[in-house]
């Protein structure tokens, strides 16, 4: 069992093109033991964004605390503290930190055949 504090987890720059301040902690992942999904605390900075992406893979999000928005590439939803989101596989998504504060998000995802 792997029982600790979330900022015991290295917290990591993603590599991926258009991002812009954007960190993730992996909280639970296959070097845990996980064979099925893996969960991920992202920090984003104010302005901050992850690039508009998809992917063959689901998504479910919780929103621990600040605000910004999710777009697609036709429209703009905002988010704030407290809000679950779910993205379905190659729907096309990007996380915006548009307030002054830190977002901070949960995001699991399933392992997916490699």
């Amino acid at each position: 069992m792997k029982h600790v504090h979330y900022t015991q987890v290295n917290l990591e720059q993603p590599t991926e093109e258009g991002i812009k301040d954007l960190k993730v902690r992996w909280l639970i992942s296959k070097n845990d033991g996980a064979e099925r999904f893996a969960m991920r605390l992202f920090e984003m900075g104010p302005g901050g964004f992850s690039p508009l992406h998809q992917h063959d893979w689901e998504h479910e999000v919780f929103i621990l605390e600040g605000s910004g928005v999710v777009r697609t590439k036709v429209s703009e939803q905002p988010l704030k503290q407290g809000e679950v989101l779910f993205v379905k596989p190659m729907e096309w998504h990007q996380f915006v930190n548009t307030s002054g504060k830190p977002l901070k998000f949960l995001c699991l995802i399933p392992y997916t055949e490699e």
